[in-house]
């Protein structure tokens, strides 16, 4: 398979190292200061474009990928929100494919099956109420990180009813408030957010691959169920899974299109 890799920092290369150990071509690699290669033959050729990137610029790489005919996996969040409709509206209307994942971490994948289950046996314990912490790398642009949002929709899907019986925010209207804003240049931070009646604390500190421990509380006691990320290798490795199957299948596709349990 050929891929095209845009956004070449620590997770680019890591994907790349990857990609290329199961045996695969990369044929392009595209950061800031080549945006030109776009438009290059070499990257028209590429089966897929597996995408990293920030948020501010994550639509626009979509959007050129798609201009140019290419299949492309994005594992950039902060952005798909404000653009689903009009990803899935290119997607079934003019046959383009996006595969799309706030995170490709296979154990992240499990983590998330096995918060729908816990959440859905709490219908049944209404004295449980659900928080959510994730820890991140202070290079992280978003709050609440992505992951955390897809496992508060999880949550919200799965238990329906927030238990203090107050009205909650949809996905589009998750906010994110500083309680110890990041020093200038880098820096710890903390944050509060809400995505529907579920409370995330997002912590910013050092290199941390990503930490998201979701606790169910009570008078009596507490569950807590945690996915602690060992490094950038699981998300790097799914990646290349994710794009190995988009290269044979079409539309808008996500982890459940890859796993099924």
């Amino acid at each position: 398979m050929k891929i095209a890799l845009v956004g070449y920092g620590k997770m680019g290369r890591m994907i790349e190292g990857i990609a290329l150990s199961r045996g695969h071509e990369i044929v392009c690699k595209i950061d800031v200061d080549n945006q030109q290669d776009f438009e290059s033959e070499a990257f028209r050729t590429a089966d897929v474009a597996i995408e990293f990137t920030a948020p501010s610029v994550a639509y626009g790489n979509v959007q050129r990928c798609f201009q140019a005919g290419v299949k492309v996996v994005s594992g950039s969040t902060g952005w798909m929100a404000a653009h689903a409709d009009e990803v899935r509206r290119r997607c079934s209307e003019e046959g383009k494919t996006l595969f799309w994942s706030s995170n490709f971490s296979v154990g992240v994948y499990i983590f998330g099956a096995v918060n729908k289950y816990l959440s859905r046996i709490m219908n049944g314990f209404p004295e449980y109420q659900a928080r959510m912490e994730e820890v991140h790398h202070i290079h992280k642009l978003d709050h609440p990180s992505g992951t955390a949002i897809t496992l508060a929709e999880q949550i919200i899907q799965t238990h329906p009813q927030p238990l203090s019986g107050e009205g909650g925010l949809d996905r589009e209207q998750a906010f994110s408030s500083p309680v110890s804003s990041p020093q200038e240049g880098g820096g710890d931070g903390v944050f509060e957010s809400h995505v529907g009646w579920v409370p995330i604390t997002s912590f910013r500190r050092g290199e941390v691959p990503g930490i998201h421990s979701i606790t169910w509380d009570s008078e009596a006691d507490q569950i807590t169920i945690t996915h602690d990320a060992h490094s950038r290798k699981g998300f790097a490795l799914g990646a290349v899974l994710a794009a190995e199957y988009t290269a044979t299948h079409t539309g808008l596709l996500t982890m459940d299109d890859l796993f099924h349990f």
